[in-house]
């Protein structure tokens, strides 16, 4: 992500070229993604009744005071179904919940190139995520003066948001959350001791759109059509126990209810489908939007909620977290009091603040990556109609930094839409290459004049539209993360499934690879492949050669696409020909001017020596190539010295990518400082943590919302944990003292298809079972203990190794 102002030129326009005469026939091979349209559905099954982890065993983030609509991005709690969520402040007598809909873009293909051969970008052509609405649930009488006893939550064990409070002797409590089953919001309020609630719910929304009473009882709704011709809708609907619902205008009015259950939907016509211009019109989203709000209405409460937290529960119950035990004054602060605590000088470690922290990142997943496309930069949750960088998805790092955690984390259905949506834009993404990428204002074309398969641009919004700058290494790493869930799954029909892309990115590199000579330590030449003029993200000149980034990136790319080839038991002619661009491709050296690990194939420092961006290590991570236990002496010495150079100060994700490095060199304290640094308070707009747990990006002035690092960080953490690779699960390569006492992770993921359920104490592993969900075999390892492990479907096993003392 960069740091500079948005790469805007407002001066270019795009083609007009209709999407409906795409056609697919470029990258036809490709199988379009399992990506629903906004529809309606069958009835879900429901539990009997909600099936609750109790409050005192829950993990929750909790608040004396209500969020403000003003800093609802910092004090806002989260909801989400994977597609459809909210932000909401919790206040009694005037909650504001901020709705977004992932696929509701403006802009499209903006594939007439700039003066410079680039993408524009900015909102009108390129597009941006937007607000579908804004919810103001106003129960007049309960003002802050008028109550006591205020506290809101988000319960992460369950899934759902609350908020709870006093008023005239009775107990008021109102739950909020994004059901996935029944594809609605939910807010209902309850209360106990005689109360009953007067108000109204009016939904407004945010591109000027006007609320009217809607066809279905008690329900209010608006739709409307962007300019790009999505066409969009909601509705809110409310029924009351024991008292009067009424529709005056747009608002919903509820008179002396003793409960009241409101039930938001939304969507658009967005389809994954390019040959429809990624819009069906078939699609009514507000006829959907009320059947789905209609249908959900007439079950009660606790049937809603009940049928929420199981399907919730099924993913968020795969994997427990123990990093440890917090003291009894820890526990009693609220989640802003610990996050200032923990960042005080000297203060002890906060285990179970840690640990509720990556549990965040686990309900952030499961809220923001269902059903739908992936979790962009913001992943489902806006304050605005212009986010910064238009909520994209940035592929040089902030995407695929989104999708390192779910299979680590148990969740590896979790990580299927980020595949899906690239089986959708791909063949866009192949015409657009073809047709624009050699064009002779691209100073980063393929001076072979050859253009074959697919790249993509640093930038892309969900319509096949590229952004920015052209990044052609850009395939190599989205391609390396979607065959990094097959290592995790072993799911050939998957790999199947992905094989398109790979191979279309590896013909692209077939035709840009060109041949250069290197001089080796012995003074002897030899000729070798390199990247053509590129940029190492988002850093240093931007013609250079050979950049590491991309050497390593396509080295990756090369070796993932043999795997499957061979696999798949396909194509075994040209996974022969990969084979050997692979081995000629050059491999980075050590500069014998700085010592470090070089980054553009030269042994000067080109750029900023503290940047952001770790590009030069992506073979560290989250390749394979570089490792501490096969790196040459002089390439591991390279590394570290050059993420030493890069310092220990950076955005949350910056921290979260340095921390994973730290973690693969087996540097616990560095990894630990690395995973502790965003969770410091963001204050006066700096880099860090509000106190909803969002990581904050400083812009100066102001801070702005990036999901990256609340993904980035917890992998961090998991990799301290457990490291693997195909073949080989090490225990605890960098567990940090302030987790040693004791603690255990089940269900943590481990590449071979394997999840492993751990246990240690006073620092030493003192239990690890492996399972097995499709079979085969791996090496374990702890210090110098190492067993080979071969276990059948389903199968598990128990091993119990020496301590490292004695080894």
């Amino acid at each position: 992500m960069s740091e500079q102002p948005r790469h805007r030129d407002e001066h270019r326009t795009t083609s007009r070229r209709t999407f409906l005469g795409l056609s697919t026939g470029v990258g036809a091979g490709l199988a379009l993604g399992g990506l629903p349209v906004f529809r309606a559905m069958a009835s879900p099954s429901r539990p009997s009744a909600p099936s609750l982890v109790a409050a005192d065993e829950a993990t929750t983030l909790w608040y004396p005071k209500p969020g403000t609509e003003a800093h609802i991005i910092q004090e806002g709690l989260a909801v989400g179904n994977g597609r459809f969520g909210a932000l909401v402040t919790g206040d009694p007598a005037k909650d504001v919940l901020f709705l977004t809909d992932a696929t509701l873009w403006t802009g499209g293909l903006n594939d007439t190139l700039d003066s410079g051969g680039q993408f524009p970008y900015e909102s009108e052509k390129f597009g941006t995520l937007s607000l579908l609405a804004k919810a103001y649930v106003s129960v007049p009488a309960h003002t802050s003066t008028a109550i006591s006893g205020y506290r809101r939550q988000l319960d992460l064990s369950n899934g759902y948001v609350s908020a709870s409070y006093q008023h005239s002797g009775a107990t008021y409590t109102r739950e909020v959350y994004a059901s996935h089953p029944d594809d609605v919001v939910v807010v209902r309020l309850k209360q106990s001791g005689g109360g009953s609630y007067t108000g109204s719910v009016a939904l407004n929304g945010t591109h000027g759109e006007s609320t009217g009473s809607d066809s279905a009882p008690g329900s209010a709704s608006f739709g409307g059509t962007l300019g790009n011709g999505l066409v969009y809708g909601a509705v809110v609907t409310a029924t009351g126990t024991g008292g009067k619902v009424s529709v005056d205008g747009g608002q919903v009015r509820f008179d002396g209810c003793s409960e009241v259950l409101i039930v938001i939907a939304g969507g658009t016509n967005y389809v994954p489908d390019p040959s429809k211009g990624y819009q069906d019109p078939a699609v009514d989203p507000k006829s959907v939007a009320r059947e789905k709000a209609t249908a959900a209405a007439k079950e009660s409460g606790d049937a809603l909620l009940a049928t929420h937290v199981e399907d919730y529960r099924k993913l968020y119950g795969a994997m427990t977290v123990d990093l440890g035990t917090s003291t009894e004054e820890q526990r009693g602060k609220d989640t802003a009091g610990r996050l200032a605590a923990r960042a005080a000088d000297g203060a002890a470690p906060d285990p179970e603040l840690e640990a509720a922290y990556l549990q965040f990142a686990r309900y952030l997943t499961i809220s923001s990556s269902r059903g739908s496309v992936p979790s962009n930069l913001q992943g489902l949750w806006l304050d605005r109609n212009d986010p910064d960088w238009m909520a994209d998805y940035h592929t040089d790092i902030n995407v695929q930094m989104n999708y390192w955690f779910p299979d680590r984390a148990g969740l590896g259905a979790c990580f299927e839409p980020l595949a899906d949506y690239l089986l959708a834009q791909v063949p866009v993404w192949t015409r657009t290459t073809q047709a624009l990428f050699n064009d002779t204002r691209n100073r980063f074309r393929n001076s072979s004049g050859k253009v074959a398969g697919w790249t993509t641009a640093i930038s892309h919004n969900i319509s096949g539209g590229l952004g920015w700058y052209w990044h052609p290494a850009g395939n190599a790493w989205l391609c390396n993360s979607v065959f990094e869930h097959y290592e995790f799954t072993q799911d050939t029909e998957y790999l199947s499934k992905i094989y398109p892309l790979l191979k279309g990115a590896c013909q692209f590199w077939e035709a840009r690879l060109i041949t250069t000579t290197v001089t080796d330590p012995d003074g002897g030449t030899r000729e070798v492949l390199i990247d053509d003029k590129d940029w190492s993200p988002e850093h240093g000149p931007e013609d250079a050669k050979g950049i590491t980034y991309a050497q390593e990136l396509v080295w990756q790319l090369f070796q993932n696409y043999r795997v499957a080839a061979q696999e798949l038991g396909v194509d075994p002619r040209y996974a022969s020909t990969i084979a050997g661009l692979q081995r000629r491709l050059h491999l980075p050296v050590v500069s014998p001017k700085t010592g470090w690990l070089e980054e553009w194939m030269s042994p000067d420092n080109l750029g900023e020596t503290t940047h952001r961006h770790l590009s030069p290590l992506v073979g560290l991570f989250p390749g394979d190539r570089l490792t501490s236990q096969d790196m040459p002496g002089d390439i591991a010495d390279g590394v570290t010295k050059l993420l030493t150079a890069r310092g220990m100060n950076s955005f949350g994700w910056g921290m979260a990518w340095r921390a994973l490095c730290w973690a693969r060199l087996k540097d616990a304290a560095r990894a630990y400082q690395g995973f502790l640094t965003p969770l410091r308070p963001s204050k006066d707009n700096s880099n860090g943590t509000a106190i909803n747990f969002f990581d904050m990006y400083a812009l100066g002035d102001r801070a702005t919302f990036q999901i990256d690092a609340n993904f980035g960080v917890p992998t961090a953490a998991l990799e301290m944990l457990l490291y693997s690779r195909p073949g080989l699960i090490e225990l605890l390569p960098a567990l940090p003292s302030a987790w040693a006492a004791r603690g255990n992770v089940t269900g943590i993921g481990a590449r071979g298809g394997f999840t492993i359920d751990l246990a240690w104490a006073d620092g030493q592993v003192t239990s690890a079972t492996v399972h097995s969900a499709r079979g085969g075999r791996t090496t374990v390892a702890y210090g110098k203990w190492t067993r080979k492990v071969t276990l059948a479907a389903g199968e598990s096993t128990t091993l119990t190794p020496p301590p490292r003392a004695a080894q």
